[in-house]
């Protein structure tokens, strides 16, 4: 029996770096690189093609992620986050065959610039209280819906959850137990919307090796840079994040 896979050189090119950075930023830096995996491999690919090529990746990486962190997320946040973001799968299930993949990109990627805008433009005091939790909903809504589009739901819940100034462990454990969720229940809606075919999972089973370097590279980082360096690197991956969807978004 053979198995189909994709055979352009282009595509590895891309996606080799790609699944390097989602292990990196899952395990290791939340939000910040991770959104940049599948614009990446859409210079090769459709964007919903390689939405499915990294199911199984991502499926590794939120396993050895939750191993490493078992231990240190918040279980009061994940437990606001998780019905938010599964209310937002639902969504982009919905709206999966009707909504452009580029609109989406666009929304998300300008969504982004507006967060890190805002952060630099009235940065918050010490003492400021969080945000509020119906904002926080909102965010994560929207992050459990871009995440089923493109996997991009990094920034939106970012944009919630780093004004908490949780530990860069706190914070990027929690994360990873949230995500290991939403994307578990992206499966079923998959295969029904028939991106699971056998050419995308041969693909994504040669790729899958890299997963676990990217997550052992993010778990040391992430377990050694100082807090300040730590969300200085996350507003960095950010910002390209959002250039990258918004460019995506309105060409």
């Amino acid at each position: 029996m053979t198995f189909p896979l994709i055979t352009d050189p282009f595509f590895y090119a891309v996606a080799v770096p790609a699944v390097l950075l989602l292990g990196i930023s899952k395990s290791g830096f939340g939000a910040g690189f991770g959104s940049l995996a599948v614009p990446m491999m859409a210079l090769a690919v459709t964007v919903p093609q390689a939405a499915a090529i990294l199911m199984p990746v991502l499926l590794l990486i939120d396993l050895l992620g939750m191993a490493a962190f078992r231990k240190d997320f918040d279980m009061r946040l994940v437990k606001f986050l998780v019905p938010c973001g599964l209310l937002g799968t639902v969504i982009g299930t919905l709206l999966f065959k009707v909504l452009p993949a580029n609109t989406v990109a666009g929304i998300v990627g300008g969504f982004t610039l507006l967060f890190l805008a805002q952060r630099l433009l009235f940065r918050p005091r010490p003492d400021s209280p969080p945000p509020p939790r119906w904002l926080g909903a909102l965010f994560t809504v929207t992050s459990g819906f871009t995440s089923f589009i493109a996997h991009a739901g990094g920034p939106p819940v970012s944009a919630y959850v780093i004004p908490l100034r949780l530990s860069p462990v706190t914070f990027t454990a929690s994360l990873a137990f949230f995500f290991f969720v939403i994307n578990l229940s992206k499966w079923i809606p998959y295969a029904w919307l028939g991106l699971l075919d056998m050419r995308n999972m041969s693909t994504s089973l040669v790729l899958l090796p890299l997963a676990p370097i990217g997550v052992w590279i993010g778990v040391r980082l992430a377990r050694r840079i100082d807090p300040v360096l730590f969300y200085r690197i996350l507003y960095f991956g950010m910002f390209l994040t959002g250039i990258k969807l918004l460019w995506d978004g309105v060409h």
